[in-house]
């Protein structure tokens, strides 16, 4: 820690300084909170989408097997696009999932088993809520980590540059307190000599 300057410059930029800090904290514990919140928020949508998932595969497990039955059925499930976009929560930028597009190929109904289009259709879903799952897990995780570094801030304003002004303070004002102290003394010490060496003076 570098030595603090004992002067009333000093001293003013300090309680500035102070001032500063006292004023920025509230509004970085006001985002601290709003992360908290939406952490726990994106932790209930992944725990749902997760919830969704497996609903989904115990809705399909008693047909599953049939898919290996007909290798083809993964060709009706071929991923087009995927579409991304940006969104603000409590000031963090985080994707978002916009929309998954499948290729439509032909369908020859004659041909296919009649399973086939509710498998697609569960396919597909279940192919959208992995990929929603992935972007969900990308939201929390920028988020979290936002919440880290804001709650090192706080950390760092409450325990350290308000602790250190404050004693920075102190040290100061005891110090311009001394220095007035004596010079009030060297003052008093003074004037008593002159008055002395006045009234040796007038004796003579």
């Amino acid at each position: 820690m570098a030595k603090v300057k004992k002067t009333k410059g000093e001293l003013k930029t300090q309680r500035n300084a102070l001032r500063r800090y006292h004023r920025f904290l509230p509004t970085l514990e006001l985002k601290k909170q709003q992360l908290q919140r939406e952490v726990r928020h994106a932790d209930t949508i992944l725990h749902e989408a997760a919830e969704r998932e497996s609903a989904l595969l115990d809705r399909m497990r008693p047909w599953v097997k049939l898919l290996s039955s007909w290798p083809e059925a993964g060709s009706y499930v071929q991923v087009e696009d995927i579409e991304f976009e940006s969104v603000n929560i409590a000031g963090v930028t985080v994707p978002s999932l916009g929309a998954v597009r499948f290729a439509e190929p032909a369908i020859d109904y004659f041909s296919t088993p009649a399973w086939l289009e509710d498998a697609i259709a569960a396919l597909r879903e279940l192919t959208t809520l992995r990929a929603e799952q992935l972007v969900l897990r990308r939201q929390r995780d920028l988020l979290a980590e936002e919440l880290r570094v804001t709650a090192q801030r706080v950390n760092l304003l409450e325990k350290v540059m308000i602790v250190r002004a404050e004693h920075n303070i102190r040290v100061i004002r005891i110090a311009l307190g001394d220095a007035q102290t004596a010079a009030v003394a060297r003052a008093k010490l003074a004037k008593s000599k002159t008055a002395s060496l006045r009234s040796g003076t007038t004796g003579a």
